[in-house]
């Protein structure tokens, strides 16, 4: 049995994952529709920017993750908006077992990826209680999202060292 158990390669520390807490650290929504007293009967086009940000907490293996959305609906035919609604939900993690290579990913891919379900649902509410019908958001691909930063960035840095 010992010698079964020197064969076998020792696995890697699995990495480990648990949501900590979740809350809205910053939202804000205006129905500009009421204020004007525009009429209800309106077909929305609906616009949503999609931010992430990650840091790290005090306390050992602790992290913040939070997705900033900002959505714009307006009105199809005349451009009027309707609402905005800015929301900053943050996660509280604790990770462990991932390389410290791989942590940045992984804070904005897999941490959003966990709380999105929960923003989804106050994101439905919210517009539900501003008198909209919900919006209920599609998902969000965080890898792509995560790539295209990336892309930016190292497009931003090239043309910087080009200038």
């Amino acid at each position: 049995m010992a010698e079964e158990e020197a064969t076998q390669p020792t696995q890697a520390a699995q990495p480990q994952l648990r949501i900590l807490g979740q809350f809205i650290r910053d939202m804000s929504f205006e129905n500009i529709m009421a204020q004007k007293g525009a009429p209800t009967d309106v077909q929305p086009d609906v616009q949503v920017q999609v931010n992430l940000d990650a840091k790290k907490r005090a306390a050992d293996n602790q992290y913040e993750s939070a997705i900033k959305l900002q959505v714009t609906s307006k009105a199809k035919e005349g451009d009027a908006t309707l609402f905005l609604l800015e929301i900053d939900y943050v996660g509280v993690f604790h990770v462990e077992g991932v390389p410290e290579d791989q942590m940045h990913p992984f804070l904005l891919i897999e941490c959003p990826r966990m709380i999105f379900p929960f923003l989804r649902r106050v994101v439905s509410d919210i517009t539900r209680d501003g008198g909209f019908p919900p919006l209920n958001l599609e998902n969000i691909d965080f890898v792509a999202l995560y790539r295209n930063e990336i892309a930016r960035r190292q497009a931003e840095t090239a043309q910087k060292a080009d200038a």
